[in-house]
């Protein structure tokens, strides 16, 4: 009997989040970390290198910039074109479904930015007790 995670990969079933092995749950964790928010917000709308992006998103280490591009880039969310000059030449963009899981974690984000004053305020009074 095929598992969940088969029934999803072959695209007869859609993703269900709650089951522990259905495979929605690596993409979420892929989506939702911290540099995969902010390196989907940075690419939305524009096709940038990779310098660029790494100034963009503050903090960010090549390394970790590196490995999220690789993630997102295989999972369908980002588009990466390498220029055959020297020195190499890459360019990022986000793919149409990038585009899309992009507008989803920015409203995200705007909610965050929007009701941090209230949520910093909410956690000194916690933390206080």
């Amino acid at each position: 009997m095929p598992t969940l995670s088969d029934a999803v990969r072959s695209g007869k079933l859609v993703g269900n989040l709650q089951a522990q092995e259905c495979p929605s749950r690596d993409i979420l964790k892929h989506v939702t970390g911290r540099w995969a928010v902010l390196t989907l917000i940075a690419l939305q709308g524009r096709t940038i290198r990779f310098a660029t992006l790494r100034r963009t998103i503050g903090g960010v280490s090549d390394r970790m910039l590196t490995q999220t591009l690789q993630t997102l880039e295989a999972d369908g969310f980002v588009h990466r074109q390498a220029f055959k000059v020297v020195p190499p030449h890459v360019e990022y963009s986000l793919t149409t479904m990038g585009e899309e899981v992009a507008q989803h974690v920015r409203v995200l984000a705007d909610w965050i930015e929007d009701n941090t004053s209230t949520i910093v305020s909410t956690r000194r009074k916690i933390t206080a007790e």
